[in-house]
């Protein structure tokens, strides 16, 4: 990690209680959530990530607590460099403060996870579905969603699948 990363990460660790890790160059933050708007804040104002690139989540599914980390990806434009920010979130209640304060883009990106994740992010202006129709039932990209497919036909399994399919009458 090189010495502009380094004091960056030193400084956050040090006043934030971040974990710091490094994965073939990209330098990675978890934090606890109830942290994550004033290191955002901190990131922002004082290190020059001046542009939030997106916010994401992974699902853990089994794994109960924490299911969720929420994942903020930053960049600082007059040095290139991108740093990521994750903040474990429990699976029982999924939530995490908005940092749309910070940065207004994060409006569409925090909506964007409640739609496919069901993370809510309070304090949200607007917190609805943006990708799914409104009366949708459930979080597409949750590992434990029904996914109600047809199975796919190979050759290793071609009679078992051809018995199942629907085939036109004659």
């Amino acid at each position: 990690m090189d010495e502009t990363y380094q004091s960056t990460a030193d400084a956050i660790r040090d006043r934030f209680g971040a974990e710091v890790s490094e994965f073939r160059g990209e330098v990675t933050l978890t934090l606890p959530p109830e942290r994550i708007v004033e290191a955002l804040t901190a990131l922002r104002d004082e290190f020059a990530y001046n542009q939030l690139v997106d916010v994401t989540a992974v699902d853990y599914f089994p794994q109960a607590e924490p299911r969720f980390h929420v994942i903020y990806h930053l960049r600082a434009l007059d040095q290139g460099r991108v740093l990521c920010l994750r903040a474990p979130v429990s699976g029982s209640r999924p939530e995490i403060a908005t940092v749309e304060k910070v940065y207004r883009g994060a409006n569409w990106f925090e909506r964007e996870v409640y739609d496919m994740f069901g993370v809510t992010f309070s304090g949200h202006s607007d917190m609805r579905r943006v990708i799914m129709p409104y009366d949708w039932q459930g979080h597409p990209l949750r590992k434990d969603y029904p996914l109600g497919y047809e199975e796919v036909q190979y050759t290793f399994n071609l009679d078992t699948v051809s018995v199942r399919k629907p085939h036109p009458k004659e």
